[in-house]
């Protein structure tokens, strides 16, 4: 198969890999996957597109809850994203959780699938107050990068650029992308399968920006531990998670141009820009 020449693109993962943070539950979210699938139907207008992520899952549940839909869809390209939420536990295991990864990795190039993964930029880079995990994404990434090496798994390096810890490509919550952000992972998985018109444009900065006063920033840390730590640690301690109750968006294989309504009877699809 030529790059590009992808006829059935499965996305596995949890909130980012869904969209979250590129556009809402009201419009419909987007996200990095949906936007890769686009650039794909550029390169071939027949692919067809799952998305199994659901926001909120850790690595063993992407194995344990999407897996097996994924290998009976029997994808030809495979993006696998996960761990993040696993990071943000109180008992955190490096090695468990690229375990899953890997028993994901091994079914799915199995079969013959292409997959790609990604690793994750430096949160202490994005939010100041999440640098006591930065060594569990350093650790993270190089057991994901040793995984892939093992399968053949291709990588996006996500976390070698500085752009990626610019506040403008994250959602006020500083856990999901922003639109931009969808858009630069989107452009970063396609380069790393060398999709034909990518290039590494994605990893250039933007355009410098103001920055904040000392006490700006502290005051900004504030807002955002009130807004959006606070409610998630209460969330842990309840045992409840932001994705209780809900399935994948897009749970089998569609044109792009198609998507499951509320009956899973086709209607037209609409992204948001």
């Amino acid at each position: 198969m030529n790059n590009g020449e992808y006829l059935r693109y499965v996305a596995l993962g949890d909130s980012q890999t869904e969209g979250l943070g590129d556009g809402d539950d009201t419009v419909g979210l987007r996200g990095w996957a949906d936007r890769l699938a686009e650039h794909l139907a550029v390169v071939n207008p027949s692919l067809k597109y799952a998305n199994l992520a659901v926001r909120g899952r850790v690595a063993g549940q992407v194995r344990a809850e999407q897996l097996g839909t994924a290998l009976a869809l029997r994808p030809d390209l495979a993006t696998v994203v996960a761990g993040v939420n696993d990071l943000l536990r109180p008992r955190f295991n490096a090695a468990e959780v690229a375990g899953h990864l890997e028993e994901v990795f091994t079914a799915l190039t199995d079969i013959g699938t292409h997959v790609v993964t990604l690793t994750f930029p430096d949160v202490g880079k994005i939010a100041p107050l999440a640098r006591p995990v930065r060594s569990r994404v350093f650790d993270l990434n190089a057991r994901i990068r040793a995984a892939a090496a093992r399968h053949g798994v291709m990588v996006a390096e996500t976390a070698g650029h500085a752009v990626t810890t610019d506040p403008r490509l994250w959602s006020a919550d500083r856990l999901h992308a922003s639109p931009l952000g969808h858009e630069r992972i989107a452009a970063a998985v396609a380069h790393a399968i060398h999709l034909p018109g990518s290039d590494d444009a994605w990893t250039l900065p933007l355009p410098p920006q103001a920055v904040p006063a000392g006490w700006q920033a502290a005051a900004a840390e504030l807002r955002w531990a009130a807004a959006f730590l606070g409610p998630w640690l209460a969330r842990r301690l309840r045992g409840q998670s932001s994705g209780d109750g809900r399935t994948a968006k897009r749970p089998e294989l569609l044109p792009l141009s198609t998507t499951p309504d509320s009956d899973s009877s086709a209607t037209v699809w609409r992204s948001t820009s």
